[in-house]
């Protein structure tokens, strides 16, 4: 990181350099970042290196006790000043401190005084800080004045001025990513893995070191489904617990407390930015081979088969799908309303049903796949519309009515099913159109001028001699 910095430092640092090289290179990361688009993310280079020179600054000539064997670290003293005022005010630096110390993601006084620095870069707060340590001497007799940076006067002054000019920037730092601040800067790729509630997830789990891995995630399984967690991951929370440092079981008693809600993982990729692994990973992986022989990482997701898109049945072919549940669209029950009713559909967050879907010559018949009992039957004239949204390339919907014996009190049912590919969801549209759309269903929905309007309801005799503009 000096390296990155310090060829900047050479032209930006004058004198400042010559007296303290630490001084010259922050400054030389402070310029790279606010060079930088703004707010900094965790995503600029430059954020790492002026950390790291950051916390090499804090540590220089910092006193060790002779007898002991507690390292002092930064973040001791750090913790101590809401204790030093005497006011006790509560003021945002106190709160900030006092919501490192309380971090269930850190485990050490390294990870607690890192995590409060990206507390403070967001919170324009590490001037502050610093104000107050040079305001008390106690605090500074744990620096070496001859040898640190904090406690000598002549270098404590330009490096108040580096952190004020800090202050002043804006920096959009993701504070749930620091589990992994006890041991690095070098922070993981996270991501959330969002689910329906199910009976079994399908992720096979390995405590190691209070941290939860992933080692299989099994074939046909909901999380093999859902194509996101990749056997070497590392489940981070479950919708909000926090499992660093989880104890043997834990996951599970989490998934019992949230049973029959929908989930929320954040995990943890074993995969860095780069595609190569996650550097501090590599210890924790090495373990897991050799308690787990078996286990290998997981580079990419299984692709789907083909084979089993379909079940014969009774000499026909039947769609293996997934009923993902249905809601009542209102009075209308055209095309358009299935923009709006898949998603209210996906908002219910039900246990998706493995169906066998039939599209028959006279009806569509679906019957529950495990075991064969019938879930719906519907006739094609009881079928309003049917499609899907442009932006869900395996999910299509139909629209039925209600009260077809009723139809100036009937609403409109839309039923959502997952089908295994884009292509298997467009024969399927296409083919229940077909059978929808073909005469004389159409016929009678123009003529009567509603086409909600269904055969069983209309009197022959008011089609006899009628036709469109077009013949039909």
């Amino acid at each position: 990181p000096a390296g990155v910095c310090g060829a900047a430092a050479a032209g930006e640092g004058g004198s400042m350099s010559g007296k303290e090289p630490l001084l010259g290179t922050l400054k030389a990361c402070i310029l790279a970042i606010k060079e930088g688009s703004s707010p900094c993310t965790d995503a600029s280079p430059h954020l790492a290196p002026f950390c790291e020179i950051l916390e090499m600054i804090l540590r220089k000539g910092m006193k060790q006790p002779v007898l002991g064997f507690k390292r002092r670290d930064y973040w001791h003293w750090l913790e101590q000043l809401p204790q030093q005022d005497t006011c006790s005010r509560v003021t945002p630096l106190s709160i900030t401190i006092e919501k490192a110390s309380s971090c269930e993601k850190v485990l050490t006084a390294q990870g607690q005084g890192r995590y409060f620095l990206r507390l403070a870069l967001n919170q324009k707060l590490l001037a502050t800080a610093i104000q107050q340590l040079a305001r008390n001497p106690k605090l500074l007799e744990c620096y070496d004045p001859l040898i640190s940076v904090l406690g000598n006067e002549d270098f404590m002054e330009p490096f108040l001025s580096l952190m004020l000019v800090v202050s002043e920037m804006n920096f959009s730092l993701d504070l749930q990513n620091s589990s992994f601040l006890d041991e690095s800067w070098l922070l993981p790729v996270c991501m959330t893995y969002e689910t329906v509630p199910c009976r079994e997830l399908g992720m096979v789990l390995r405590y190691l070191d209070g941290r939860i891995f992933v080692i299989e995630v099994l074939p046909e399984s909901q999380a093999e489904v859902d194509e996101v967690v990749l056997a070497g991951d590392v489940i981070d929370e479950i919708s909000g617990f926090s499992l660093r440092n989880a104890r043997n079981g834990q996951a599970g008693t989490v998934l019992q407390k949230l049973k029959g809600k929908p989930l929320s993982f954040r995990m943890i990729r074993w995969k860095w930015h780069d595609g190569g692994m996650y550097k501090p990973l590599l210890p924790y992986l090495k373990v897991l081979r050799e308690k787990v022989p078996s286990f290998q990482l997981q580079q990419e997701h299984r692709p789907k088969e083909e084979k089993e898109e379909r079940c014969l049945q009774g000499g026909r072919l039947l769609y293996n799908l997934r009923y993902l549940g249905q809601a009542n669209v209102g009075k209308y029950g055209g095309k358009e309303v299935l923009d709006e009713g898949i998603p209210t559909v996906l908002e219910q967050h039900l246990c998706p049903r493995e169906v066998l879907f039939d599209v028959k010559e006279t009806e569509v018949f679906i019957q529950e796949k495990t075991s064969s009992k019938v879930l719906f039957q519907y006739p094609y004239p009881e079928i309003s519309c049917v499609g899907r949204r442009l932006d869900s390339n395996n999910l299509f919907a139909f629209c039925i009515a209600v009260s077809p014996g009723t139809p100036e009190h009937s609403t409109f049912d839309c039923l959502v099913f997952e089908s295994n590919s884009e292509n298997e969801c467009e024969e399927i549209i296409k083919r229940i159109g077909k059978r929808v759309l073909e005469p004389p269903l159409r016929v009678w929905r123009r003529v009567t001028g509603n086409k909600y309007l269904f055969p069983q309801l209309l009197d022959l005799n008011t089609l006899n001699g009628l036709s469109d503009e077009k013949g039909e």
